[in-house]
């Protein structure tokens, strides 16, 4: 598959995306990486790859400071602003805008997805929402489960599908379920990966490699985006 590369411009600086486009394609997702890893990162690629091979354009990017090489993340105010700008970037400049949006991410891409669609201030982009996917949602840090991370989520009125590891670290789907069961009139829900970690790897013995909890995974979100 060739991918394109583009460049996105984010208050005064500039950050890289990649297109991962899919023939025919009715739906794009912007899919953010996590706090530890860039969009280079192959696990990132890999679903990339699987999504859009399961006719869902896919477009990934680096925050600031992944783009710039360092470790530690931006403040919320600047993973936002970024998200932001990326969103309008590629519903405004890249040929995708008539794709129903859905965005997302893995970890904390996923959690600063939520937080920017449950902004009240009104954006048009969000009116064109239609869900999020949510890789990995870190609900609180690991062994701090009193530190959760869900109280602006009943703010976001599309449909949200939670991909959750039942031993992750930051909180496994087990624990992620009575919040999201709330919101379960709206679409929103919790697919468990059995045995999956925070980055959805799951033991040998169970007896699924890397790729094919990625293919499992993709099948569910082309469901969900269906």
């Amino acid at each position: 598959m060739q991918t394109e590369r583009f460049v996105i411009q984010v208050a005064e600086s500039r950050t890289t995306a990649v297109h991962y486009p899919a023939a025919p394609a009715s739906a794009l997702l912007i899919l953010a990486h996590g706090a530890g890893a860039p969009q280079t990162h192959p696990w990132m690629v890999r679903m990339a790859h699987a999504l859009a091979a399961r006719g869902i354009d896919v477009v990934t990017f680096n925050f600031l400071y992944a783009e710039a090489k360092r470790r530690v993340p931006d403040k919320n105010p600047v993973l936002e602003d970024t998200w932001r700008a990326v969103v309008r970037a590629v519903r405004d400049g890249s040929g995708l805008s008539g794709r129903r949006l859905f965005i997302g991410g893995k970890s904390m891409g996923g959690r600063i997805a939520t937080q920017v669609a449950a902004d009240p201030t009104p954006a048009p982009w969000l009116q064109d929402l239609r869900g999020l996917v949510l890789l990995g949602y870190p609900l609180h840090p690991p062994g701090r489960p009193d530190k959760l991370r869900v109280a602006h989520l009943e703010r976001v009125r599309p449909p949200m599908l939670f991909v959750q590891g039942s031993r992750d670290a930051f909180g496994g789907a087990a624990e992620l379920e009575p919040f999201v069961r709330e919101l379960s009139a709206r679409g929103t829900r919790v697919l468990p990966v059995e045995g999956g970690d925070h980055s959805l790897a799951v033991p040998k013995k169970s007896g699924l490699d890397a790729d094919q909890v990625i293919a499992r995974v993709a099948d569910a979100i082309a469901a969900f985006t269906a």
